[in-house]
């Protein structure tokens, strides 16, 4: 398995620059944010080609491209233009043969539960999506951030049944499964042949705090680099071996105590005695 990192933790630094930084760090993949790599950039003539030979000769591959909106805003001129942006992010993926997409699942609308608002709204927009992808072999993977409509397992299967195609999947982040209390290692199992990307972010319980604030309020846990929280990478690892997912282990840095170099070269040193 590949060990790789999403690029957001690097802020304003150029995708060039994040390249040669990735190389030299003998990482094997970057997710790579639309904010650092446009889709407009991509679909310059020549341009593609040209980060294609980049990438090869530093012995980079692109694991995704990551573009992480709402796609069901609920003004209907700008949900439009969000549905537009994400198709452009889909050529510009089918320009560079990348095949995998990241993005959210969407927020509520206001007035409608989860699970209202995938029935109506998500099955209206991602389903004409999902078939414009599919047309260039792409899968569009939607991480299971909690705030968004796959909160948990049960609307994690109703957004598959809404969505229908087959190219609908997971970019998944055990993470957000961990604090909630939901099995992560039983998710595998049960969603393997829909996991298409996965984040490799830790979550460490600060034990003292929930004591004394209980579950209903924040503070009692965060996110930190793989190996210094809770997560059982040897036992999620094998997990996704077991439901043949052979791709990249992306590194998701949201951990402040370590720098965004840092952290990664430790998560990733961590990872690879694993994978």
């Amino acid at each position: 398995m590949k060990v790789g990192f999403l690029t957001s933790v690097f802020g304003q630094r150029s995708f060039d620059g994040i390249v040669a930084w990735a190389s030299e760090q003998k990482f094997d993949a970057l997710e790579v944010s639309t904010h650092h790599l446009p889709p407009e950039r991509v679909l310059d003539k020549g341009e593609a080609d040209r980060i294609k030979a980049n990438l090869a000769q530093k012995r980079i591959e692109i694991s995704s491209l990551a573009h992480y909106s709402n796609l069901l805003l609920p003004d209907t001129a700008e949900r439009a233009k969000a549905v537009d942006r994400f198709k452009m992010v889909l050529d510009a993926a089918a320009a560079l043969n990348v095949k995998v997409v990241c993005t959210m699942a969407g927020m509520p609308v206001p007035g409608k539960s989860k699970d209202q608002t995938l029935r109506e709204d998500f099955a209206q927009v991602f389903k004409p999506l999902l078939k414009y992808a599919d047309a260039s072999g792409i899968k569009i993977a939607m991480e299971n951030w909690y705030p968004t409509l796959i909160q948990n397992l049960e609307l994690w299967q109703l957004a598959l049944d809404c969505g229908e195609y087959d190219n609908l999947g997971f970019n998944f982040d055990p993470s957000h499964l961990y604090w909630q209390g939901i099995d992560y290692l039983y998710a595998v199992d049960e969603f393997g042949n829909r996991i298409f990307h996965t984040h490799a972010k830790d979550t460490e319980i600060k034990a003292d705090r929930l004591r004394i604030v209980g579950n209903q309020v924040g503070g009692w846990w965060r996110y930190c680099i793989p190996g210094y929280g809770g997560i059982q990478w040897g036992q999620y690892i094998a997990r996704l071996r077991g439901v043949k997912y052979e791709g990249v282990l992306s590194i998701e840095h949201e951990d402040w105590t370590f720098t965004p170099e840092t952290g990664l070269i430790k998560g990733r040193d961590y990872l690879r005695q694993l994978a």
